[in-house]
C-alpha cells in the first residue's frame, strides 16, 4: 500500500450533516477497498486563495491514508461527481 494525501473543500452553503456524510462516504471508499485511514483534520471554513465559480470560502478536510492506486481512482471518481465537492487534491507521498 501506498501513502497518500487528501484535500478537498467544500461548498460554504452546504449543511452540517451534509459536509459529514460527504466526509464519511469517501473514508469508507477507502477501507471497503482494503485501505487505512491514518489521519483526519476538520480545518473548518476558510477564504479560498482565489475565487472558484463566484465561490469565496469552503470547508477544507485533509485526510491521509493508505490504500492502493485502484482505491484512489474510485475516489477521483466519486469527488468528480459529488456537487459539494468544489475542489481536491490526492497526492502520494514519499515513503
Amino acid at each position: 500500500m501506498r501513502n497518500y494525501e487528501l484535500m478537498y473543500i467544500q461548498r460554504p452553503e452546504a449543511e452540517e450533516e451534509s459536509r459529514t456524510s460527504n466526509t464519511e462516504r469517501f473514508q469508507s471508499i477507502i477501507t471497503n477497498s482494503g485501505g487505512e485511514i491514518t489521519n483526519v483534520e476538520d480545518m473548518g471554513k476558510r477564504r479560498l486563495a482565489y475565487e472558484i465559480d463566484k465561490i469565496r470560502e469552503g470547508f477544507y478536510v485533509l485526510t491521509n491514508f493508505k490504500a492502493e492506486p485502484e482505491a484512489v481512482s474510485e475516489l477521483e471518481r466519486i469527488m468528480k461527481i459529488n456537487d459539494d465537492v468544489i475542489r481536491y487534491l490526492i497526492v502520494r507521498e514519499d515513503d
